[in-house]
């Protein structure tokens, strides 16, 4: 039976553990915001869909918000699909004549995230992306609920 002393034991541990982050991290797939193709994105991981009454997509580079505004929304149920990616969250708020409705957020990995917004009344909308976690890129879409 071999036997290492304390010092070569600790330094095989520590170059196994460093071995295992490094290939963890490998795993994930880092994308590069500055050079993302935010469009050929957004066709991927936001559903097509008619009728869309709000859309935006882009980069999220600082802490800063960016807001999108539609002059007129009819009253109705509408559906709010949203996506980021690049780690960490981004959030979506939305208002409607200038009073917070709903307020939505998706994890920035990819994935769809669902909510649902009920305007009351036909009035201006206003939604406005914003994260922490920046640089992120995003992409979101309100259709009438049903489509």
């Amino acid at each position: 039976m071999l036997k290492f002393s304390w010092p070569r034991r600790t330094a095989g541990l520590v170059a196994m553990a460093a071995g295992i982050l490094v290939a963890a991290t490998a795993c994930q797939g880092q994308v590069d915001i500055a050079h993302a193709d935010v469009p050929a994105w957004k066709q991927k991981v936001l559903p097509a869909a008619s009728g869309v009454v709000l859309e935006d997509s882009g980069k999220i580079l600082d802490r800063n918000p960016l807001v999108k505004d539609a002059p007129s929304i009819p009253a109705g149920n509408y559906t709010l699909t949203m996506a980021c990616d690049g780690g960490g969250k981004a959030f979506f708020a939305v208002t409607s004549g200038g009073k917070q409705i709903a307020d939505a957020g998706a994890a920035c990995n990819g994935s769809r995230e669902v909510a649902k917004i009920k305007i009351s009344s036909a009035s201006s909308v206003s939604i406005s992306t914003s994260s922490v976690d920046a640089p992120l890129i995003y992409a979101y879409q309100m259709v009438p609920a049903g489509s």
